[in-house]
């Protein structure tokens, strides 16, 4: 059943509520275009500092640019392939040894209904970087939010309703299909959210998780992830369904510096059964809430990407 876990106290947020953010540093993984981009300009134009982290370093710097135009903050790229342990471990070198804390760690970056395909170190391809290669990150960064007293922020998806958690078999290696792996892989973003926020309460942590989705947003998401009959439904769908990526990003945006985001929840359009409209608390399945398997996923997460957040949470 999907409830909502908060109450916010608002109804249609808007990033011109946003405070100053002058001397703030966010990163945003796949920054570099659709809501990332906005999500990008939207924190620069009230004075922040912006790391892109993409993978194409052409298409990272031109995001910069367009970034940097936004604000009198800066903004530069970092090198980041989400589907290679050994790219998110360089990436969080480079981050370390550029700045000293992180106000926001913004982890937006997606495929979306891949053909079967593996990452770098083995793992299904929309598991591995949607939910595995941000564990792995968030987990190396954590130490500059932290210094900061920052936030971490989780970008799901409407798609986490429909997931299941294959515990047995998280590869799909049995039985693969691209829809299934995608809802699998934004279920484990929104309970990593849920679960990462009840450790750091827990250990009187002063950094904040949030989990947000986009709604239905026109982005390259859906072309360049989905083949045959789902690419050409989504030609149809974007163009005459779909919202802006302006109006996706603005979720995202309310979790990273919004003052009226509340630690532990969960963002999103609240019209047209979520796919778009007034952007507040938005429902959880069931699923998400579950503690016990998202203490379970935890678990699995650590052993996959070889990381144990006992390191940092415990100091």
């Amino acid at each position: 059943m999907m409830k909502k876990i908060k109450n916010s106290g608002f109804r249609n947020w808007k990033p011109a509520k946003l405070p100053d953010l002058a001397g703030k540093t966010y990163l945003i993984t796949g920054g570099n275009s659709g809501i990332g981009l906005d999500a990008a300009k939207m924190l620069a134009g009230a004075g922040a500092d912006i790391l892109i982290a993409a993978r194409n370093p052409e298409k990272g710097e031109r995001a910069a640019a367009a970034v940097a135009a936004e604000g009198a903050g800066s903004a530069s790229h970092v090198l980041l392939d989400l589907a290679d342990m050994a790219s998110i471990r360089a990436a969080a070198d480079d981050v370390s040894g550029r700045i000293e804390k992180l106000d926001g760690l913004i982890n937006n970056a997606g495929i979306m209904q891949t053909p079967p395909r593996q990452t770098a170190d083995g793992f299904e391809l929309q598991f591995g970087t949607n939910h595995l290669g941000h564990f792995l990150l968030t987990g190396l960064l954590f130490g500059l939010v932290e210094k900061a007293q920052g936030r971490i922020v989780q970008v799901s998806s409407l798609a986490h309703a429909f997931g299941r958690i294959h515990f047995n078999d998280l590869m799909l290696s049995k039985r693969y299909d691209p829809s299934r792996a995608y809802a699998q892989s934004k279920l484990a973003n929104l309970m990593f959210a849920l679960e990462l926020d009840r450790r750091l309460t827990k250990a009187g942590s002063a950094v904040t998780a949030y989990a947000c989705h986009p709604g239905y947003s026109n982005t390259n998401l859906q072309s360049t992830g989905p083949t045959g009959g789902l690419k050409v439904l989504y030609a149809f769908t974007n163009a005459v369904m779909a919202q802006s990526s302006y109006s996706g990003a603005i979720p995202t945006v309310l979790c990273a510096a919004g003052d009226e985001a509340l630690a532990g929840g969960y963002y999103g359009p609240t019209g047209f059964g979520g796919a778009r409209g007034p952007v507040s608390d938005a429902p959880v399945s069931g699923a998400a809430r579950n503690e016990a398997a998202g203490a379970r996923l935890w678990s699995e997460s650590e052993k996959l990407v070889g990381f144990s957040w006992d390191t940092v949470l415990t100091g």
